[in-house]
Order: C-alpha cells, then sequence, then structure tokens
C-alpha cells in the first residue's frame, strides 16, 4: 500500500491547526462568528503557505452543519458533516476548485459564471476557489467583474495567486485580500517534531532546521523535504544523513575558512575547498551559509544582545564577533554575496569558490586614504602572501607614493594654522592672516564655510570692484545664476564673508555674464578636458584601427576624461 504524503496527510483541518498565519485565521474567524461575510477573498503568497488550505477550511466553515446536521455557519467546523468530510475528501458537489493555469479563457469562465447562476445541490453556499488567478486572460478577468462584484446570494469566491502583480486592481477591489506570510524557521522546525513524533520517527532538531532553511519558508516544501529525509536516513532523521541528502556543508567548515581568514593562514583555505569537494558539498550553497554566518556575526558585533542562545553556533558567532573588526566581516560578507553569481563563470564551483577566499584573504578595508587596515597576523612560515603579492603590493605603494597629485593652495586659515606659532592658536586667524585691502574673491567664496544653494551663490559669484573703508567694505559682483541671488541668499552670503573677514561687508548684485566665477572656471576646465579626451580617442591608431577593419564606431556621449 503506497503511503499518504506526509504533506497531504498532515494538511491543517480546521483554522486552530493551521501554523503560522495567524492574522489570516483572527480577521476570517472573527467575520464568521459575526456573519460579516464578503463575496470574494483573494490570498497571495509564495508556494506551500496555506493558501488552498484556508480555502478549504473556509468552504467548510460556511457550509458546516455539525455533527447532528442542525449547525449553523461556525468558524470551528465539525469535521464530522458531509460538508467537511466530503470537502476533505475533494468530492464536494458544491465546493468547485479551478486551475486557472490550465482553464484560463473566456470561454472557461463563461461556463463557470453560467453554472454559478444555479442554487447549490445541498450547500449553504456555492464557493469556488479559483488556484492561480494570475493566469487567466484580460478578456476572462473582465468576463468575470461583474459576477465578482455582485454574485447571487449563495455564491462565495474565493480566489488563490502567488502572483499579485498579474491581477488588474479592478478585480483586486472587488476582493478582501490577504496576504500570507512566509513560514519562520522556529514554526517549521516545532510543527515538523510534533509531526514526526506523531510518525513516530526519531529526528535531530539539527537536522530539522536543515530541513526548515532549506524549505525558503515553505511549509510544504519542508513536509516534502522530511518525507525524502526519512526514506534517505531509513531510520532515524539525522543532522549528518540531511546534510548528506541537500548537499549543505557543515558549519565546522564556515567556522574553520573563518579562522583561516584571521590567521592568513592560505594554505588552510586551499585544504578546505578540496576537502569539501571530496564531499561533493554544493559551492553555492557554502557561499550562502558563509554569508548568513557573517551576517549573524555582523549582529552580534552590533547588538551583543541579538545573538539567541538557542543557535547553534551561538558561541563560535560571540567568539568570531570578539575577534574580527567590523569593517572585516562587512567586506567578507559582501564579497561571498557577490562571488555567487560569479560561480557560473568560474572554470568550475571549486575554482570560483576558492577565489572568493582568496579575495577575503587578500583585500582589507581601506580608511579612504589608499592605506589599509587589519587585526590580522599572518600564520608564521606560512603562505598566505606569496613572494609575488609582496612584490606587487611594493610596486603599487611606490607608484602611490610618487604620482604626482593636484597641489592645493592652502586657504587662509590653513596658511596661518601652518605657519602661526602655538602661543597664538587662541587668536581669531582671519584677524591677522587676511589681506582684504588685496582681494582674492575666488579664494574667499572657496573658504567660506557654506553649502547647497548658498554655495552655489557664493561658486557663481565674480568680484567687479572692492571698495573698502575701515571696519566696512562694500564688493559689486555679477551672479552667474541669478534665481540663486534673492534677498535671503545674499544676506546669508554677506554674513558668512563678514565674519570670513572679520569687518562688515555688503554685497550688491549687478546683472551680467560672469565668465570668471569659480562654477565658469571649472566649467572651462571640464570642457577643455572633455575636448581633449575625444580627441585623444579620435587620434588614437588603435581606434581608427579597429574603426576600419571592424566598421566599429565610438558611442556619442561614452568618452570621460580621466580624472
Amino acid at each position: 500500500m503506497t503511503a499518504l504524503a506526509l504533506a497531504r496527510k498532515w494538511r491543517p483541518r480546521d483554522f486552530s491547526t493551521l501554523v503560522g498565519q495567524e492574522h489570516v485565521v483572527k480577521a476570517l474567524t472573527h467575520a464568521l462568528d459575526q456573519q460579516r461575510l464578503h463575496q470574494a477573498w483573494l490570498f497571495t503568497g509564495t508556494r506551500g503557505v496555506g493558501k488552498t488550505t484556508i480555502s478549504r477550511i473556509l468552504a467548510k466553515a460556511l457550509n458546516c452543519t455539525g455533527a447532528d446536521g442542525q449547525g449553523q455557519m461556525t468558524s470551528q467546523p465539525c469535521g464530522k458533516c458531509p460538508a467537511c468530510t466530503e470537502i476533505d475528501a475533494g468530492r464536494y458537489v458544491d465546493y468547485i476548485e479551478m486551475d486557472a493555469a490550465s482553464n484560463r479563457g473566456v470561454d472557461d469562465m463563461a461556463q463557470l459564471l453560467e453554472k454559478a447562476m444555479y442554487a447549490p445541490s445541498s450547500a449553504r453556499f456555492k464557493v469556488y476557489m479559483i488556484d492561480e488567478v494570475h493566469m487567466l486572460t484580460g478578456h476572462a478577468f473582465n468576463a468575470m467583474l461583474k459576477t465578482l462584484e455582485e454574485p447571487p446570494p449563495h455564491v462565495k469566491f474565493i480566489l488563490a495567486t502567488t502572483d499579485p502583480q498579474k491581477i488588474p486592481v479592478t478585480v483586486l477591489s472587488r476582493c478582501l485580500q490577504f496576504n500570507l506570510k512566509q513560514m519562520p524557521i522556529p514554526s517549521i522546525v516545532e510543527h515538523l517534531e510534533k509531526i514526526l513524533e506523531s510518525e513516530q520517527v526519531k529526528s535531530e532538531i539539527g537536522a530539522l532546521r536543515i530541513l526548515a532553511k532549506a524549505a525558503q519558508g515553505s511549509m510544504r516544501d519542508a513536509l516534502s523535504l522530511t518525507d525524502q529525509a526519512i526514506a534517505y536516513a531509513a531510520g532515524p532523521v539525522s543532522e549528518s544523513a540531511v546534510r548528506a541528502m541537500l548537499g549543505t556543508l557543515d558549519e565546522t567548515y564556515l567556522i574553520q575558512i573563518l579562522d583561516a581568514l584571521r590567521t592568513g593562514d592560505g594554505d588552510a583555505l586551499i585544504t578546505i575547498a578540496d576537502e569539501m569537494a571530496a564531499k561533493s558539498s554544493s559551492f553555492s550553497l557554502a557561499l550562502q551559509d558563509l554569508a548568513s554566518l557573517l551576517q549573524k556575526i555582523a549582529v552580534g558585533q552590533t547588538v551583543p544582545s541579538a545573538v539567541l542562545d538557542d543557535w547553534p553556533e551561538a558561541t563560535e558567532v560571540r567568539r568570531l564577533a570578539s575577534q574580527f573588526n567590523k569593517e572585516d566581516i562587512q567586506l567578507y560578507y559582501q564579497i561571498a554575496i557577490t562571488s555567487r553569481p560569479d560561480l557560473s563563470l568560474a572554470p568550475d564551483e571549486q575554482t570560483g569558490f576558492t577565489m572568493a577566499l582568496l579575495r577575503m584573504l587578500t583585500f582589507k578595508p581601506g580608511d579612504g586614504s589608499g592605506s589599509t587596515k587589519s587585526n590580522q597576523t599572518p600564520k608564521a612560515g606560512g603562505s598566505s602572501i606569496s613572494s609575488a603579492a609582496k612584490a606587487v603590493a611594493n610596486v603599487a605603494n611606490h607608484s602611490v607614493k610618487t604620482t604626482a597629485a593636484p597641489i592645493a593652495i592652502p586657504t587662509p586659515q590653513e596658511a596661518q594654522a601652518q605657519s602661526a606659532p602655538q602661543s597664538t592658536a587662541a587668536v581669531k586667524p582671519s584677524a591677522m592672516t587676511i589681506n582684504s585691502e588685496d582681494p582674492d574673491w575666488q579664494s574667499w567664496m572657496k573658504a567660506l564655510p557654506v553649502r547647497g544653494l548658498l554655495q552655489q551663490l557664493a561658486f557663481q559669484t565674480e568680484l567687479q570692484s572692492w571698495n573698502e573703508r575701515g571696519d566696512a567694505a562694500k564688493a559689486t559682483v555679477i551672479v552667474g545664476m541669478p534665481q540663486l541671488a534673492n534677498k535671503e541668499n545674499v544676506l546669508r552670503l554677506q554674513e558668512a564673508l563678514s565674519s570670513y573677514l572679520g569687518k562688515s561687508v555688503t554685497i550688491l548684485i549687478e546683472t551680467g555674464k560672469a565668465n570668471h566665477s569659480i562654477a565658469a572656471v571649472e566649467a572651462k576646465i571640464k570642457q577643455e578636458k572633455q575636448e581633449g579626451a575625444e580627441e585623444s580617442i579620435a587620434n588614437d591608431d588603435f581606434v581608427k584601427t579597429i574603426q576600419a577593419e571592424f566598421g566599429a564606431t565610438v558611442v556619442p556621449g561614452s568618452i570621460r576624461p580621466i580624472q
């Protein structure tokens, strides 16, 4: 005799046994108890979270007559009356499940709606459950709109879909929509424990966690994987058997990888990758599990209380969180998640995985200035950094040190800070170093501590005249973008300049074209660089060759000068 699959055998029969969808259960039970029923419900969610199950329970609740045949509509179907038993068995004539993937046309919908006009044969309500409703054609949706909005009193519609984005808003507005959540791992583990205990199958909690994680939020997938694990193990469902069945990686390997990264032990990383290959481990899943572990470590570094004691790896997470820099963990996580898509491009998965580990070993978080920092101490006598790598690093460091950099002209405050003696540190630098009798307007505008629109106004100004009398001065300027020079912005610029120069300054705005403002000069320099870059590409011999031999063309707007 063929055994019934766990997903079918243990399908919930009422709302009380439904797992993980409390928000939906609460709304439906209250509506049934108060007899405030809508004409159509829409259940959305990924596969295996209970859409069809809730539909059947709701149909039983609507049509339950009680064990004595005299019961009324209830949120707790009895499971014994003809309606309950026949709906569970899939043969109730007034509960119609329609697969929209295979009955998606307007003719199929017209036939269904035509039958809906007739009263139910024995039920209180005739319930139509349309699964994967997003597969219906546009004409089929249009055909059902009127009946969906105002169905006969004896008809209820239940729609289910995994892709609600494809359902027209005209249909959504006619339904009560319930979004079913993915099952959390603890809920799946608890449910699997109860089922296996009832099935008299011994299991390890670690194995159930792996199955729950592999199910990715689907209870049906979790039960199907459990069926497979029972058959594979041919006895107790152990963690080692489940790992072997799924090809998942033993977490001790992940801990060893992180310990090798911490000590800079390249030999150990290669050895671990070889051992994983010998056990036919999935390197894609290995990177996924490594990223998950790194996320937990990052959480442990930032919020130590968030590391739960019931995590199997809680002790190791706390240890590694204290031994790594936060920046290292963030970098390792980024490399892990970005390396997974690259596995398909690598010569083989092991090579791609090994290169991901070597990237983690090679690259260190930068501080933004070209330097690197790390708390790693290379293993004595180890080969984590080859002589070739050291040579490349030396060349890179030398090139960084000798590469010419733009000469920055110090502002008056910076010049004073570099030259003034320590004893005058408390004296206001602007009062000593700024020669306002010889105005350097561009330097002043760059040095002002302003941001945003006010900085844009400063960069658009060009000095026309400067008149100074004692502790007051008057500046006449042209603004390249007059719309910036409203009264409020001009007053704020006056205050900033007065504070910078240490005297009262009045700014007068004149109309005209500012050819020598900071913005105009920078725009001219940028344009000259762009023209130079385009000319360089146009005159390049290699570019001319591929244009002549292959008919290549330079994409307009794609050339950018090297900064």
